[in-house]
């Protein structure tokens, strides 16, 4: 039983984790609930995979009777359906699962795919992380996305049992075997698609990144697939604003929210390079922390395209200098649109790029073999 306080076709690794149990022969729940900007996201059918999920429910005193709500939501469900394990899977999720397990005796894992941002806060949030702090220890095992990730959190949470229950194995957040794509058709004749998708905030989609395209020929097109989020809203008709300002709206295609991965997939695999931006000089411990965390780079490769990354050392060393991609300087228009450029002169190089990477998609930067240690201790728990 996952459970989220969220909508989890929100979190693409708990869509290939639930698919590869369920495929395995376990059925899977989903306890959640609606989330604002994403919530048109959707998990493709699954005859082993039931969702179920409360309606989003807006900040205020609303939103705590929403809360207290879903805790004793899970609580009933956790009753009726009898889970062997409760994969827990954000800081909200915490509490009802230490419940769970400290009521019912119920195996919990915890995967956490993002960091809370702060440890200081309002007396809500100071519960939420202490409950993360003693799930952390009564889990039979916690999952991070990469290991920058795993050692913050046990400085967090404190010193971890060094055993096959306490200890942290990390998981990153690579697309499933099954969503790599077959061979790419032809080059398009001379035009360059460029594709970004995912929560659409300045800090991943720079405004940069349309001054770029006004720099280039009129061949290179950029296409956004994904949703703003709270404190962004409004972002959208600032690039479309921006976009008319600089001539160049007609090569902007922005498509909004794709609710199912398949078909973001698809719209993938008709673009040539994806753009995986990160800020410089962040002082959020998830933007520091994004490789192997981020979807984008590995989603992009498994469709064939080339990768156009930050100017940071892990991005580089991890997807530049193994050739799967370059690198530019995202707060620089004229370093962005010389990357695109090489691009667009190079366009059979580019797509080695994007060959080379799908390759090692297939070979090892797949969900199926970064997941196997997680579903191996989950068996071995119920022998």
């Amino acid at each position: 039983m996952f459970v989220q306080y969220t909508n989890p076709a929100a979190y693409p690794p708990l869509e290939h984790s639930s698919r590869i149990l369920a495929n395995a022969g376990w059925q899977v729940l989903f306890l959640g609930t609606g989330a604002l900007g994403a919530n048109a996201l959707r998990f493709q059918p699954h005859e082993r995979i039931k969702i179920r999920q409360i309606p989003f429910s807006p900040a205020g005193w609303r939103q705590k009777l929403h809360y207290l709500r879903f805790i004793l939501w899970v609580l009933w469900w956790t009753l009726l359906w009898h889970p062997d394990w409760v994969y827990s899977s954000d800081l909200l999720s915490c509490p009802p699962s230490l419940l769970l397990s400290l009521l019912l005796r119920v195996r919990v894992i915890y995967h956490e795919h993002d960091c809370p941002v702060s440890s200081e806060g309002s007396l809500f949030q100071q519960v939420c992380l202490a409950a993360r702090r003693k799930l952390a220890h009564r889990a039979k095992m916690c999952a991070l996305p990469n290991h920058r990730r795993a050692e913050y959190f046990a400085s967090e949470v404190g010193r971890l049992a060094a055993n096959g229950h306490q200890s942290a194995v990390v998981v990153w957040n690579c697309p499933s075997l099954d969503e790599i794509s077959t061979p790419r058709p032809a080059l398009n004749g001379g035009g360059l698609w460029v594709l970004y998708h995912g929560s659409i905030v300045p800090s991943r989609l720079p405004l940069t990144v349309l001054q770029a395209l006004a720099i280039l020929p009129n061949t290179v097109k950029l296409r956004v697939i994904g949703y703003e989020t709270v404190g962004y809203t409004g972002y959208v008709q600032e690039l479309k604003a921006t976009a008319h300002r600089l001539g160049i709206e007609g090569r902007l295609e922005i498509i909004g929210t794709v609710p199912e991965r398949k078909d973001l997939l698809e719209w993938c695999r008709k673009c040539d390079v994806g753009l995986a931006f990160m800020p410089k000089g962040s002082e959020d411990i998830n933007q520091q922390t994004m490789v192997g965390a981020s979807n984008k780079p590995f989603d992009y490769l498994s469709c064939g395209l080339a990768l156009l990354v930050s100017d940071l050392p892990d991005w580089h060393q991890m997807y530049v200098e193994p050739g799967y991609g370059l690198v530019c300087d995202s707060d620089d228009p004229g370093s962005i649109a010389s990357a695109l450029r090489w691009f667009l002169d190079y366009p059979v190089e580019m797509r080695k790029m994007g060959e080379r990477g799908q390759r090692k998609i297939a070979a090892e930067w797949n969900y199926e073999m970064q997941f196997s240690p997680v579903i191996e201790r989950m068996n071995n728990s119920l022998q």
